[in-house]
């Protein structure tokens, strides 16, 4: 429904589509796991959320975006959304999204490709292991600036 007001048009929204959004919440809560209890236990240093199915996550807080620098103390108020598919962790102001975890998900694209790169840089693998020695026997990687010999 669109109402005119003066130069502005605003969008309203019907009661109609509100109770159909509410149903279609309603449905998607009862069928999909969500959140019914989460803390942080200190002893295994691990996230825990025990969701509706009966499924227990379980998690460092190092591979969480938002966690990764977090103290124990700065993790153990934690605070679950009202539709329990958000946990909300106030001392620090970061949320995770329950269906996101689910699906592997510790945070944005770009977050979890920056980790992912990080962790293929230090790879110790034999094809790289000989080829660092090598690098390594010459003096190792020139500095930024410097102009090899021969330049």
């Amino acid at each position: 429904m669109r109402r005119n007001r003066s130069r502005r048009h605003r969008i309203s929204t019907s009661d109609v589509e509100i109770d159909r959004a509410i149903q279609r919440a309603k449905g998607l809560h009862a069928n999909s796991p969500h959140a019914v209890s989460a803390r942080y236990d200190r002893a295994s240093g691990k996230v825990v959320i025990e969701l509706s199915s009966k499924l227990t996550l379980s998690f460092s807080p190092h591979d969480a975006q938002g966690l990764e620098n977090a103290t124990p103390a700065r993790l153990e108020e934690i605070e679950l959304s009202p539709s329990g598919f958000g946990v909300h962790f106030p001392k620090i102001d970061a949320d995770l999204y329950i269906p996101g975890l689910l699906e592997g998900l510790m945070g944005s694209k770009n977050w979890m490709a920056a980790r992912l790169g990080q962790a293929g840089g230090q790879s110790r693998s034999r094809a790289k292991k000989a080829p660092s020695r090598a690098n390594g026997l010459k003096g190792g990687r020139p500095r930024r600036g410097e102009v090899a010999e021969g330049d």
